[in-house]
């Protein structure tokens, strides 16, 4: 009878059959989600830990480069754990949390220079409990709700692009030339080279062979064996690691080795080293503020877009394109900010990636709680996670772009009032690789566009509050030099 009643349990709470899924389906799901984005708990450390802040010293302590890396790594799987779980058992959707890539770029090269490492976690905290208390007033829903169905289409299509491109580059299968035309390229000098660009193709296409056969686990299958392949290579060829370098021929970040140990005791040190008001003293009141306020805007949005795009792609939203307890996943999501300033590790967001597990079966939150949990588990054995390379994960992200690329059909591009607002969210946001910047243009060329046709009416108050918020967010950097 006890197994039978832990089943029951697991469906009543998390409406697995309701919502067309099963156990095995969440937990594959889960595990997708996790590969997919594990590489955040290697590249959150090599961009936090290379930066030093205005006094020249390296979060997680130490002058040298570098000095934090275990620590960083160690607390950036402890956070994006709890989170992450947290969204599963509380908002029932499957969307896991990390570290958020850009915003932690932002934080190190644009806002701890200027400060102390922990001065820069301070304004990280403040800017997520702002959105919290937006969230909590409902705010931010309203905001999400004024938004036309259409416009949000557009931003899961987008979301679908920049997933895709990010495959492409984190393969080597796009490269930056160094010019200004073309400024990228297929592989080196548009030749595919090296051995793991060639083990990305390798598991693109396996991959693609068992989703187009309707294979279970699919992408599961593809990322195992694909990890499997470029082990076998490795021993061969013993191919280096390319360290980021544009031209190299080797792994891009983790290179495939079977581990010397699979467990190491984790350091949370980095737990609570943060000053909340030490950047007001530091830079001034008016430079920390329009800080929080472009870390408030970049975190705003971003996962409206990306809760937009998961919803979309598990069949979730409603008829306005809205997922099922978005209230709760909003709160969580500021919940997160607010955590990744106090855990030190800079503000965790919602993860787009998670749309591979999505493509995998995940329909519910029991897939973010099995990600959650391998998150908490990663802290142990981050050996072994950080030997899978990205070239065996990110074919999943090709896949699932053109999943979410499908719903293209669902705008009506002779309507030029949404077509162009909706093909600027959508090429912006590969373009510029940022989410933000995308849906920004096209809130903005929405409400332009409406008040050139003499439509004004149609507008809701929010979106022109919103348009000329995200006005005030690209025009940042001529604000900043102005007043200071």
């Amino acid at each position: 009878m006890a197994t039978a009643t832990v089943p029951s349990r697991l469906d009543r709470y998390f409406q697995i059959q309701q919502r067309g899924s099963s156990v095995g389906r969440e937990v594959r799901g889960g595990v997708v989600t996790f590969l997919t984005m594990a590489y955040i708990i290697v590249l959150n450390p090599i961009v936090l830990s290379g930066v030093a802040d205005a006094d020249g010293m390296y979060l997680g302590g130490g002058s040298e480069p570098g000095s934090g890396f275990a620590t960083i790594a160690a607390v950036t799987a402890l956070v994006a754990g709890v989170l992450t779980l947290t969204m599963g058992v509380v908002a029932n959707f499957p969307l896991a949390l990390a570290t958020g890539l850009g915003l932690n770029a932002f934080v190190a090269y644009s806002v701890a220079t200027q400060m102390t490492w922990a001065d820069a976690m301070g304004l990280v905290v403040m800017e997520g409990l702002i959105i919290l208390v937006l969230v909590l007033t409902g705010f931010r829903k309203a905001v999400f709700d004024a938004v036309p169905r259409e416009l949000k289409t557009a931003i899961a299509v987008g979301i679908g692009l920049f997933i895709t491109l990010i495959g492409l580059v984190d393969a080597g299968f796009v490269r930056t030339t160094g010019i200004p035309a073309p400024p990228v390229q297929m592989g080196i000098d548009n030749q595919l080279s090296g051995w793991p660009v060639l083990v990305f193709v390798i598991g693109l296409l396996l991959m693609i062979t068992l989703y187009a056969r309707g294979i279970p686990g699919a992408i599961l299958i593809g990322i195992a064996a694909t990890t499997v392949l470029a082990g076998v290579v490795n021993a061969i060829a013993d191919v280096p690691a390319g360290n980021g370098d544009p031209t190299s021929k080797g792994w891009n970040l983790n290179v495939p080795s079977w581990p010397d140990t699979f467990f190491q005791l984790p350091d949370f040190s980095l737990l609570g080293q943060f000053s909340l008001f030490g950047s007001f003293e530091r830079v001034g009141v008016v430079t920390a503020s329009l800080l929080v306020f472009t870390l408030l805007l970049a975190d705003f949005f971003d996962t409206m877009g990306t809760m937009t795009a998961i919803g979309a792609e598990a069949g979730l939203n409603d008829e306005n394109g809205s997922p099922p307890r978005a209230q709760r996943i909003l709160v969580v999501d500021s919940l997160a900010a607010v955590a990744g300033g106090a855990g030190g590790v800079s503000s965790n967001t919602s993860y787009i990636e998670s749309a591979a597990g999505v493509g995998d079966g995940a329909r519910t939150g029991l897939a973010s709680v099995v990600t959650g949990v391998l998150f908490l588990l990663s802290t142990l054995a981050a050996p072994l996670v950080q030997h899978i390379p990205n070239e065996a994960a990110v074919p999943a992200l090709v896949l699932v772009g053109f999943l979410m690329m499908s719903q293209v059909s669902n705008i009506d591009w002779n309507d030029v009032e949404i077509a162009i607002p909706a093909f600027l969210t959508i090429v912006l946001m590969p373009f510029t690789y940022s989410i933000t910047a995308g849906i920004g243009a096209g809130f903005v060329t929405y409400v332009l566009l409406k008040v050139a046709k003499g439509k004004v009416s149609m507008v809701h108050p929010l979106m022109w509050f919103v348009a000329v918020l995200f006005v005030i967010y690209f025009s940042i950097d001529p604000i900043t030099r102005w007043v200071s």
